[in-house]
C-alpha cells in the first residue's frame, strides 16, 4: 500500500507553502510523526511530521518549490528499500530507445497530471525570471534587495535564503546596484553598515540555526514595520499576591495547574481592551485599521529551540482558571514541540511574561501584525508611600510590578496607551478576584 503525503493546512489564510528542505530521502525508512520535511510560508516556518510509517518511495516536489495546500508532495509505502537503478543501456540501444520514445510522444496526447506549482518569480533587469519562495521574497523585501543582483544556487538557478544572506553579508564591501528609477528615489531606510568583527580573540564560531535566523529576521522586520514606543505604570500587586497565597493550594488541587500572577494580569488586559479596543488591532498595507472584537492572545514562550508565540483563542471569554489552564497547555505543548502550526498565528495582541526569569523592566518588540505587546516583569517587594485611613501617608513594604506596553504609534497615541495602562493598574489593584477563586472578602 502507498500513502500520499500532502501539503498540510498551516493556518488561517495560508494557501501555499515552499518546501525548504527534505529531512528524508527516497528509500529512507520513516516512522509516524518523525519529521519528514521543512516548509516555509509568509507566516510560519515549521517541520512537518510523517503521517504514517513506511519507506519514502518517491518525492514529487523538490526543495524550493511552492505548492498549494493539499498538493501531493511524496509517497510513502510499506515496501522495502529503494529500488536499484536499471542498468544503463548501450549507446546504440539508448539512442534507438530515445528515438522510439520521441516518435510515440508525438503521436500520443499529452497526459494530464497535476504539476507542482513553481515558486513565484521575480522579473530581473535582463528579462530573466528568478524563482523565489515566500521566505526569500520576504527577506528581500525587508532588506531592500534587488533579486536580479543575487545569484541563485538552487536547482534551475533558484534564489534561496542562503543566497540572499550571502549577498547581504557582502554588501559592506560591494554596494548593491540599483535600477535607474530606484536609484533616483530616496532610500526608504539608511544603508546597511558592515561592522568589522573583533580579531585576535579566542572564540568559537557557531552557525546560527534556521530558527534563530528566522527570529532575527522577524525582530528586525517588526522594528522596520511599525513606529514602536514603550510606556509603563507602577502597579501595587500586594492584594493580588495575598489572594494568590490564600488560594494557590486549593486552586492547584482543583484545576490541575499552578496559579501564577499572569492570569490576573491577562484579566486586567482584557478589561482594558474592552474599554480601549484600538489596542487590540492591526494596520494593513493600505493603511486600514482592523479593530478586532475578540481577544486572541499570543503568549511568548521560551523553549530550548528559541522563542515561539502560540495563541490562546478567545481569551476574553475565559475566567481566571480557564486562562491559567489555557496558558499552561499551549506553553507545555510548545516546549514539547507538539503545538500545531495553525496555533502559532492569528493573535490580536501579545503578552510576554519576562518576570518569570526575574526581569523587572522590559521593552518588548511587537509581534507583527499586532498593534501592541504587554509585558509583565517581576513582582518585587519595595518600600512605598501609601495612604492609611488613620495615620495618613506612611511607608510600607508592598509587592510592586511595572506594567509595560510597547505599542504601534501609528495606531495608538501616547495618551491612549497611558489610559490603557492605567485601566490595567486599576483592575489589578481594585478588582474583586475573590469570586473567581471561590473566596470571600475578609
Amino acid at each position: 500500500m502507498a500513502t500520499p503525503v500532502k501539503m498540510p493546512e498551516l493556518g488561517e489564510s495560508i494557501t501555499e507553502g515552499t518546501i525548504t528542505r527534505w529531512l528524508k530521502q527516497e528509500g529512507d525508512r520513516v516512522e509516524v510523526d518523525e519529521p519528514l520535511f521543512e516548509v516555509s510560508t509568509d507566516k510560519v516556518d515549521t517541520e512537518v511530521p510523517s503521517p504514517v510509517a513506511g519507506v519514502l518511495q518517491s518525492i514529487r516536489v523538490q526543495a524550493d518549490e511552492t505548492v498549494e495546500v493539499g498538493a501531493e508532495l511524496a509517497v510513502i509505502g510499506t515496501g522495502g528499500a529503494k529500488k536499484a537503478a536499471a542498468p544503463k543501456a548501450e549507446p546504440a540501444e539508448k539512442a534507438e530507445a530515445e528515438e522510439g520514445a520521441a516518435a510515440e510522444a508525438e503521436q500520443a496526447p499529452a497526459p494530464k497530471r497535476r504539476e507542482a506549482k513553481p515558486a513565484a518569480r521575480a522579473r530581473t533587469g535582463d528579462g530573466k525570471a528568478a524563482v523565489v519562495s515566500p521566505l526569500v521574497r520576504r527577506l528581500a523585501r525587508e532588506h531592500d534587495v534587488d533579486l536580479s543582483q543575487v545569484e541563485g544556487s538552487g536547482s534551475g538557478g533558484r534564489v534561496r535564503r542562503e543566497d540572499v544572506e550571502a549577498y547581504l553579508a557582502g554588501r559592506g564591501k560591494q554596494p548593491a546596484a540599483r535600477p535607474a528609477a530606484a536609484a533616483a528615489a530616496p532610500p526608504a531606510a539608511g544603508p546597511r553598515v558592515a561592522v568589522p568583527l573583533a580579531k585576535g580573540l579566542r572564540e568559537e564560531v557557531v552557525p546560527a540555526t534556521r530558527l534563530r535566523r528566522l527570529i532575527a529576521e522577524r525582530m528586525v522586520a517588526s522594528l522596520q514595520t511599525s513606529a514602536q514606543l514603550t510606556s509603563a505604570v507602577e502597579v501595587d500587586m500586594t492584594n493580588v499576591m495575598r489572594l494568590r497565597q490564600r488560594a494557590k493550594d486549593a486552586f492547584k488541587q482543583r484545576e490541575g495547574v499552578s496559579l501564577s500572577p499572569l492570569p490576573f494580569c491577562i484579566l486586567a488586559l482584557v478589561a482594558a481592551v474592552r474599554q480601549y479596543p484600538n489596542v487590540n488591532s492591526a494596520m494593513d498595507e493600505d493603511g486600514n485599521l482592523h479593530v478586532y472584537k475578540d481577544v486572541h492572545l499570543g503568549v511568548a514562550v521560551d523553549t530550548p529551540k528559541g522563542l515561539f508565540v502560540p495563541v490562546v483563542k478567545n481569551a476574553g471569554s475565559l475566567n481566571l482558571a480557564g486562562l491559567a489552564k489555557a496558558i499552561a497547555d499551549v506553553a507545555a505543548r510548545t516546549r514539547d514541540n507538539k503545538i500545531g502550526p495553525d496555533e502559532l498565528s492569528g493573535s490580536t495582541i501579545t503578552v510576554t511574561n519576562t518576570g518569570s526569569r526575574g526581569v523587572i523592566w522590559d521593552t518588548p518588540i511587537i509581534n507583527q501584525p499586532n498593534a501592541a505587546i504587554f509585558a509583565t516583569p517581576a513582582i518585587v517587594k519595595r518600600p512605598v508611600v501609601v495612604e492609611d485611613p488613620e495615620l495618613g501617608e506612611v511607608v510600607a513594604v508592598r509587592d510592586v510590578m511595572y506594567a509595560v506596553l510597547t505599542y504601534d504609534h501609528r495606531i495608538i497615541d501616547g495618551a491612549d496607551a497611558a489610559r490603557f495602562l492605567v485601566k490595567i493598574k486599576e483592575v489589578l489593584e481594585e478588582a474583586d478576584f475573590e469570586s473567581d477563586l471561590g473566596l470571600s472578602r475578609d
